[in-house]
């Protein structure tokens, strides 16, 4: 008799439990489906880095949290530096909207970046009338790679090998911080406009 009542608390604990997960479940799913937003951890990754701007001075991406965030590495005398005329268009017509275009020197590819800070910001803002923020030179691959560089490989590897090939490969990053998608050097701007102005919907 005293083995059946310890195996029937025992069974009672078990059927608790599990009766427990169910419920927990079906509320979050009934959350889910009536609009009303399931809890979700904010503290991404992404935003626990700094970066210097093109200026010195250390920031962190915590600084862009909420919007929409397009990551390009770029160079001054590439075949794809006319790209910045049509990020700076992307830039104008969506940064009141929650848009933020972050570009990254790098003179891996070609050494077609072999400017100082200063010559490469004035190159952006005499050439291409560049508003968007502009970051201190960084390397994207290998073992000097910025760690924030790392993180965007890791969490988007591009074709073969999750290495950049070329300048302006451009990470487009939504609202939570999450990394949606890589593109490669030969995407336009233009071309993932869709894409951005879906992200900026979504809040």
């Amino acid at each position: 008799m005293v083995f059946l009542i310890i195996m029937d608390n025992i069974m009672y604990n078990i059927f608790a439990f599990f009766g427990l997960i169910l419920l927990l479940t079906f509320i979050n799913v009934s959350q889910a489906e009536s609009g009303i937003p399931v809890q979700k951890n904010q503290d991404n990754p992404i935003y626990r880095f700094n970066v210097k701007t093109i200026d010195g001075k250390e920031v962190s991406l915590s600084d862009f949290k909420g919007k929409v965030l397009l990551i390009v590495n770029v160079a001054s005398k590439c075949g794809f530096t006319p790209q910045y005329k049509g990020l700076e268009s992307l830039y104008k017509k969506y940064k009141n909207k929650g848009f933020e275009i972050l570009g990254f020197p790098c003179n891996q590819f070609g050494h077609q970046e072999p400017g100082t800070n200063t010559e490469i910001k004035n190159f952006c803002s005499t050439k291409y009338d560049v508003t968007f923020p502009l970051f201190d030179k960084i390397d994207v691959n290998g073992d000097s790679a910025s760690p924030l560089y790392k993180y965007l490989k890791a969490a988007k590897p591009g074709f073969m090998n999750e290495n950049i090939k070329w300048n302006f490969t451009k990470f487009l990053i939504d609202r939570q911080g999450n990394v949606i998608s890589r593109f490669a050097s030969q995407t336009t701007p233009e071309s993932i406009e869709t894409d951005i102005a879906k992200l900026l919907v979504d809040k």
